[in-house]
């Protein structure tokens, strides 16, 4: 907890997640401690923020993070969220988030019908959520992402409440140089909040932007330390 010692951020791991060691790694990166979370255990063990990572959860039967909704933790993640807790999405995360209700729209299979692997530019649209506010308006950032649905959709009456309140908070850079929409995602929407701005999730991968070395950038771990100063310890 803020004052008491490095934040302690949980990272869900489910059947199925891929990047759930990346994702404690971006934390650990970050400053804070990285909390191992089991998706069938509903102790989210003290933690001040979660991240619910990349990957096929459930081998995504059914409908990609629908099963992972229904798991103890999420319950757990779900009722924290309601009372303020920061929690980032990233990809089957974000995915999850949506079938759980913490965040509107769903992702749905890429307008190519074939899984994109690449490195994407992401404009940040909104720098007041737990999970931007070290990016300058309108920056432009480079991440990994890989998906096979990652096509955001929703109805026009949700993308006009998103827009209206600025919930769009990551946007894929259009112009051709830039590479553009990958997927299809309705008005380029690349990631989004919730209305208090406490959780966001997105398609892209931040915690695979984390340092130079392996790349591409260490743009992702902007992310990482907003939500510390959002809980009040800073990286």
């Amino acid at each position: 907890m803020a004052g008491t010692g490095p934040a302690r951020v949980g990272v869900i791991t489910f059947p199925g997640t891929l990047d759930d060691v990346d994702a404690a790694r971006a934390v650990t990166y970050s400053g804070a401690e990285a909390v191992a979370l089991w998706h069938a255990d509903a102790d989210l063990r003290g933690v001040d923020a979660v991240v619910v990572p990349g990957g096929f959860s459930y081998g995504d039967y059914l409908r990609a993070g629908a099963i992972a909704a229904q798991a103890p933790v999420m319950r757990s993640v779900v009722d924290a969220a309601r009372r303020g807790m920061p929690v980032l999405g990233i990809c089957n995360g974000f995915q999850v988030l949506c079938e759980a209700g913490l965040l509107p729209g769903a992702l749905i299979r890429n307008a190519s019908l074939r899984f994109i692997c690449r490195d994407q530019w992401l404009r940040v649209e909104n720098t007041s959520t737990a999970w931007s506010t070290r990016f300058d308006p309108g920056a432009e950032i480079l991440v990994p992402m890989k998906n096979a649905e990652g096509c955001y959709v929703a109805s026009d009456a949700v993308l006009d409440e998103l827009e209206g309140e600025g919930r769009v908070v990551f946007r894929y850079v259009g112009d051709p140089p830039r590479q553009g929409n990958p997927n299809g995602a309705l008005r380029d929407i690349a990631g989004i909040s919730s209305p208090d701005g406490r959780i966001v999730g997105l398609m892209p991968h931040p915690e695979h932007a984390i340092d130079p070395l392996t790349g591409p950038t260490d743009d992702g771990l902007g992310l990482f330390y907003s939500v510390l100063d959002s809980i009040g310890v800073s990286a």
